[in-house]
């Protein structure tokens, strides 16, 4: 599989929450890691407790993960994609990047 079907820039999730779509923000950090910053609504599930959790999200869901630098969300949405969550992608360059890119309020650490 293609690492570009796998990410969204963070431009496109922007543009895709400023027109009213929902995705399933899914954010797979440590607990420390998200309580420094995160994305509004993200849901907390760590990366080596999603196997664990999968009960919780919705195959047909448009999920998207959430990382530091997006090297942990690309490992989880290529996890789900072969656990059937065909929609499910990782926010290319992660938090950091979202920081960068898109809102500078956002803490970078």
């Amino acid at each position: 599989m293609d690492r570009s079907e796998l990410e969204i820039r963070p431009e496109e999730l922007k543009a895709r929450l400023d027109a009213g779509a929902s995705p399933v923000l899914v954010d797979v950090r440590w607990q420390q890691e998200f309580d420094i910053c995160r994305l509004p609504g993200s849901l907390l599930l760590p990366l080596d407790q999603l196997a664990a959790s999968l009960d919780e999200l919705d195959p047909a869901d448009d999920i998207v993960l959430v990382s530091h630098h997006g090297i942990r969300s690309l490992d989880a949405a290529f996890f789900l994609r072969s656990n059937g969550f065909t929609r499910a992608r990782s926010l290319a360059g992660g938090l950091d990047h979202w920081s960068l890119a898109i809102d500078p309020s956002v803490p970078r650490y």
